[in-house]
């Protein structure tokens, strides 16, 4: 079993691959998508008919190509790559390279350390929700802003905790992947309300699959090089702390989006976008915190609000 057992899920993987493709392929856009392709359908067929021109049925609104999407969005694909980049550093490093680093560099058994990442797994999927309940209340701001600060903070006095016990390695790595779940849990809401409807999709692909390319896959490869070179087992801690100051800096460019609508072909959550009173987003724009509203004055905002 030992010899050929760990084939199993490779093979397993090829039958759910072909139903992921198949399930993909038959997925119907979001009728937010629908709603503006036949809003731009008919304002194209009204300006053809103003302009006596003749109206094809069958061709579909102009989509913006790659560099219509990095000329117009700029900000936002930057934003969310550093963001990404926190959001992979760690969850590479702890969910894929820790339990090589329990067994090699701190010495634990197999056992024991796969006993440590699982039961820390399961205490994040336990709090998942609850996350993503706190982030509709509080803000997707504040729980990122707490996820990395918490973690760039105790990153490293976590690490050298896990170092003395088996004990304190359960304690410690569920401390960090709680804080966590914080970034984890909100991420399908907050990277899609990141762009327009128009180029959501091809905004959110773009930034998230290059940032997980490069510094996703990487991270093992990294914290491994660092550990050889420098014989410190707090690499990884110092390296998720440097990540975490990254996406610090992009969050504080990030829109509050709790609650912001995702209609209409304006960024959600930025200056004359509909929100829902009351919220998050909502309590940003009242209280001029998004990142458009910054250095104007009273009279320009009112002008814009």
């Amino acid at each position: 079993m030992l010899a050929w057992g760990w084939r199993l899920p490779f093979l397993l993987a090829l039958p759910l691959g072909l139903i992921g493709f198949y399930l993909r392929n038959k997925l119907e856009d979001t009728p937010i998508f629908q709603d503006l392709q036949k809003e731009q359908a008919a304002e194209e067929a009204a300006a053809a008919k103003e302009q006596n021109k003749p109206v094809s049925k069958d061709e579909a609104p102009e989509k913006p190509g790659l560099g219509e999407l990095i000329k117009q969005y700029w900000r936002q694909l930057l934003v969310m790559a550093g963001m990404v980049t926190a959001l992979n550093i760690v969850n590479y490093t702890l969910l894929t390279y820790m339990p090589t680093y329990l067994e090699q560099q701190l010495g634990l058994n197999a056992q024991a350390a796969l006993t440590v990442i699982l039961i820390g797994e399961l205490a994040m999927v336990a709090f998942m929700p609850f996350a993503g309940a706190l982030s509709d209340r509080v803000g997707r701001k504040t729980c990122w802003n707490i996820s990395l600060v918490g973690i760039g903070v105790l990153a490293i006095p976590l690490f050298w905790l896990m170092g003395m016990s088996f004990g304190l390695a359960l304690v410690g790595y569920a401390i960090l992947g709680l804080l966590f779940v914080l970034q984890l849990g909100t991420i399908s809401a907050t990277f899609t309300a990141m762009f327009p409807t128009q180029v959501r999709f091809a905004g959110f692909a773009s930034s998230y699959n290059v940032g997980t390319a490069l510094f996703g896959g990487t991270a093992a490869l990294v914290n491994d090089f660092f550990v050889e070179i420098t014989g410190s087992l707090l690499v990884p801690a110092f390296y998720m702390a440097i990540a975490c100051v990254i996406g610090l800096i992009a969050v504080y460019f990030m829109p509050e989006t709790a609650s912001a609508s995702l209609e209409g072909e304006q960024v959600p959550g930025s200056i004359g976008s509909p929100v829902v009173a009351g919220t998050p987003a909502y309590v940003a724009l009242e209280e001029g915190k998004q990142p458009d509203q910054r250095g104007l004055s009273d009279d320009e905002m009112r002008q814009v609000m």
